[in-house]
């Protein structure tokens, strides 16, 4: 059977950068023979414009190139959230052990020594291009589950832009606090991530304008462990499932689903909660009007007193938002 064109399966897309026209030319010519579509370069400025432009699947880096060389460019692409999960293969002498140790240091993926044989070129870029193709799928998928908490958002129009303004308030709290960057990126995918359980919850309860019965509550309050549970296979959300799970409970364990205390309280489960709590205040619902800045201000230093939020971290949200009326 003929696949048809629109379903054969991409050129992986492959960066060379040698300042050595013969390699360069050996390395174009090897992989283009396995099917890679290759892209060449002669220096590291260079490198960093290609892979802007063609956003390869594994980048081959020549070490030794003049100017910016091959473990800065790596740096480059390993700090840089758009590129740092492309893999990286650094060119080096075989005695260059500085150079190995540096690249580790730089986040490099993998080594070549030079002179570079033909059949370990050729099975390094296939096996790269394989763990890329599966890093792909799972963004992939993580993107599906974004756009599902959008969707779940959407279903509710006084919650429009809850999820994004969560995220971003999250960030700045978070940073506020000193935290390191691994934390402020869980940070921005759980704000958008915290609620996606609500898919489990029926609209005739999410959306009900008045004071929900007992039972309507039990049904709402499984909505942590459904987002739990849905996002548990993906290994690329393991540190925002704290959040989702965890973003209402309260320190003085009077949160759910698990009733958590103290420090058994993820702290970014802790920061999330906070800036959902400022959020809804401050936003209009159906059962009443959007407080102000300043009465949501009190009403979570009330819920510090009552042991739910530690207050140090309450007061640098608060200072983020350039409130000070305290009580």
């Amino acid at each position: 059977m003929i696949v048809p064109a629109s379903q054969s399966p991409r050129r992986t897309r492959v960066l060379v950068a040698d300042d050595t026209e013969s390699i360069r030319t050996l390395f174009h010519k090897l992989l283009t023979n396995e099917g890679h579509h290759v892209v060449s370069v002669e220096d590291g400025m260079a490198a960093l414009d290609a892979v802007r432009r063609h956003r390869p699947d594994v980048v081959l880096l020549d070490v030794g190139m003049p100017g910016v060389d091959g473990i800065e460019v790596c740096r480059q692409l390993k700090s840089d959230p758009l590129t740092r999960l492309t893999p990286v293969v650094l060119v080096t002498g075989l005695s260059d052990l500085s150079d190995r140790i540096k690249g580790i240091e730089a986040g490099a993926d993998d080594f070549l020594s030079k002179p570079v044989h033909p059949h370990e070129l050729r099975a390094r870029v296939a096996s790269l291009s394989r763990m890329k193709q599966l890093t792909d799928a799972l963004d992939s998928a993580e993107a599906a589950f974004m756009a599902l908490a959008m969707t779940i958002e959407a279903r509710d129009p006084t919650t429009n832009g809850h999820c994004e303004r969560l995220s971003t308030h999250a960030v700045v709290l978070g940073r506020a606090l000193g935290l390191p960057g691994e934390d402020l990126e869980a940070l921005h995918r759980g704000g958008y991530l915290h609620d996606v359980g609500k898919v489990g919850v029926p609209d005739s309860v999410l959306l009900k304008q008045g004071k929900l019965t007992p039972d309507e509550f039990a049904l709402m309050k499984r909505h942590p462990d459904i987002g739990d549970m849905l996002c548990a296979p993906l290994q690329s959300l393991q540190d925002v499932r704290p959040i989702i799970r965890g973003h209402h409970e309260r320190l003085n364990g009077s949160g759910y689903p698990q009733g958590l205390r103290g420090d058994e309280v993820p702290l970014l489960a802790q920061i999330v909660g906070i800036v959902d709590v400022y959020d809804a205040l401050t936003s209009n619902r159906p059962y009443r009007p959007a407080w102000s800045g300043d009465e949501a201000a009190r009403h979570l230093m009330d819920e510090v007193f009552e042991g739910k939020f530690l207050k140090t971290h309450v007061e640098a949200f608060l200072d983020t938002h350039k409130i000070t009326t305290l009580v």
